[in-house]
């Protein structure tokens, strides 16, 4: 059923969510110093009985030069570099099996699938441990993993990955450079976004269902998790909620969105508790760059699932080459 406002209310609705003074040098330095710890992507192909995709397994530098784990896939015997699609996995998610999600090397783009520090058991595989992880009191789950400081809490460092495999990919001899799209759902969705408002010269970004959007309303209009994590931690830790709050400021999807101005595509579920419409169309209305809203008025978190696909595969398709032209 309808948990939110009603879409004629969506379409306007504001998050109260403010944005730190010092929100651009934090992530500026935090990219810097990732950066300059170096390294390198290591790129080996991989054999998995496939007769028209390639299989690269990489590894690159992500925050503080942590090595990450990603998929690279192309199409069998790409003839010269090829448009990029670097994609986020959602809550749990890592890279999964070499031989799964064939989807956009299959529609002609080198397909760089980015595996998630510290998850990949909820739903499928990963390899990358959170090594830099922080210590201290936290609700099981990553949501509230180092939260009372913006240096220790755990999005600063998969957003820093984010950042950073976008950088690995432009520099594989399959990837085009100019010609590089982000994209994923639920986190997914809320890592793009946060990349979408960190790099500059992207091609186009695809968000369904973002994440970790507008988290003065998510944290107190649904029940569900990982939202709900949040609100386990504050109701033990009662005298912190300032305190997680301001660290909050500083990974919501509301403000990098006001930061990026590529083309972008937003998809929204009218039913879906887990991110209540309310909190996408915070960032899709702040969202500084062109933009398109597909509504899914009886879906839940699932969304459109092949049919967004489909659009966003169109979009980014579409978005990409005009860029390329211009």
């Amino acid at each position: 059923m309808f948990n939110d406002l009603p879409e004629e209310e969506l379409r306007v609705y504001r998050s109260s969510q403010t944005c730190p003074e010092d929100f651009d040098s934090f992530w500026a330095q935090t990219l810097e110093e990732s950066r300059r710890a170096g390294g390198e992507a290591v790129l080996e192909r991989v054999s998995v009985g496939l007769e028209t995709i390639d299989v690269y397994d990489v590894t690159f530098p992500g925050f503080d030069g942590n090595p990450v784990r990603a998929w690279v896939r192309t199409p069998k015997n790409p003839q010269g570099p090829l448009p990029a699609v670097v994609q986020y996995m959602g809550y749990g998610g890592g890279r999964g099996r070499p031989w799964e999600n064939l989807f956009w090397a299959s529609a002609g783009f080198a397909h760089f699938q980015m595996d998630t520090r510290g998850q990949g058991s909820g739903w499928s595989l990963g390899d990358t441990p959170d090594v830099a992880g922080a210590s201290g009191p936290q609700v099981p789950g990553m949501m509230t993993k180092g939260i009372t400081s913006k240096e220790t809490y755990y999005y600063r460092r998969l957003f820093t990955d984010g950042v950073r495999a976008v950088d690995a990919a432009r520099t594989l001899p399959l990837v085009d450079p100019a010609r590089v799209a982000v994209t994923g759902g639920s986190q997914g969705g809320a890592v793009a976004l946060a990349v979408a408002g960190l790099v500059n010269d992207l091609s186009a970004v695809g968000v369904t269902v973002p994440f970790l959007c507008d988290f003065p309303r998510a944290t107190v209009i649904t029940d569900a998790y990982p939202f709900r994590e949040i609100a386990d931690y504050l109701s033990t830790h009662r005298n912190e909620v300032e305190a997680v709050h301001e660290t909050l400021r500083y990974f919501d999807g509301v403000n990098f969105a006001a930061r990026s101005k590529h083309p972008a595509y937003f998809s929204v579920a009218l039913m879906d508790l887990i991110t209540p419409p309310s909190t996408v169309f915070a960032a899709f209305n702040a969202y500084a760059g062109e933009k398109e809203m597909k509504v899914w008025p009886y879906n839940g978190h699932e969304a459109g699932g092949p049919d967004d696909d489909h659009l966003v595969r169109q979009f980014l398709a579409q978005t990409i080459a005009e860029v390329a032209a211009r």
